[in-house]
């Protein structure tokens, strides 16, 4: 589904990534780790399209995607949901989530200035529809409240929510678990372990080995913007060079 093919990125001289390649294969979660400063989130930009490529091709369900622009991505069938927690301030939980089904609604600006009957059905069916992704992700009881005074699990919750309304193909998540409680680090597990039953492909992006590995069909490790592992959550965490670069710091 996704193919990064030596790609390269460097800032002032230095490579933040350099040569990468992977794949992620239909139905597949393939985690990235790797300790701070590896390029994860310079590797993440890369494949959305928030940095251009300086070397290497970007590959997206057969069709070359590293000239296009994130919005373009997007309507390809990538959803994003970011390290940093993203809401529309003045917004209920449901209508941010909403904001996410706005691309595939019919009216137009003259029905919705209106508000002319195409655009109130419209509105009907992307509610009820955010509504039940609000279920899936444990925010129904939020759904009326302000956005912006949901705790930081619930607002990834509802960027998860937002992002799934796009009905992606390819789901990418950057370092979802940063900054969460045990707790909400366990509803999220089990969310993306039931988001992996269904079928959708993840790409995780994850500084967190344990959550990554649990999680994970297959692990890529970056260190100093290379890849220097890829394989099973087995067969990386036995890896001399990973247990060098990476899980070394953490014990």
């Amino acid at each position: 589904m996704l193919t990064v093919t030596g790609v390269s990125r460097s800032f002032g001289g230095v490579y933040a990534v350099r040569d990468v390649s992977l794949s992620v294969a239909d139905g597949e979660v393939c985690g990235v780790i790797g300790p701070n400063g590896a390029g994860k989130s310079t590797l993440f930009n890369l494949i959305t399209g928030h940095l251009a490529a300086e070397h290497g091709q970007i590959s997206f369900l057969g069709q070359r995607v590293d000239r296009l622009t994130p919005h373009r991505r997007a309507r390809l069938g990538m959803s994003i949901v970011f390290q940093a927690a993203r809401v529309f301030r003045g917004m209920t939980v449901r209508e941010n989530v909403m904001v996410g089904l706005h691309g595939r609604t019919r009216a137009g600006f003259v029905s919705a200035a209106l508000r002319l009957p195409r655009h109130r059905r419209d509105e009907r069916e992307i509610a009820a529809e955010a509504s039940t992704a609000l279920e899936r992700v444990g925010l129904a009881e939020w759904a009326d409240r302000p956005a912006d005074r949901l705790p930081i699990g619930q607002q990834r919750a509802l960027q998860l929510a937002r992002a799934l309304c796009a009905r992606p193909r390819l789901l990418l998540l950057d370092e979802p678990a940063s900054g969460l409680r045990a707790e909400e680090r366990e509803r999220l597990a089990a969310l993306v372990e039931e988001l992996r039953s269904s079928g959708l492909t993840i790409l995780l992006i994850e500084h967190d080995v344990a959550f990554v590995t649990r999680l994970a069909d297959r692990v890529v490790v970056l260190d100093l913007g290379q890849v220097i592992a890829d394989g099973s959550p087995a067969e990386v965490r036995a890896d001399p060079l990973v247990l060098a670069a990476y899980l070394g710091q953490t014990s």
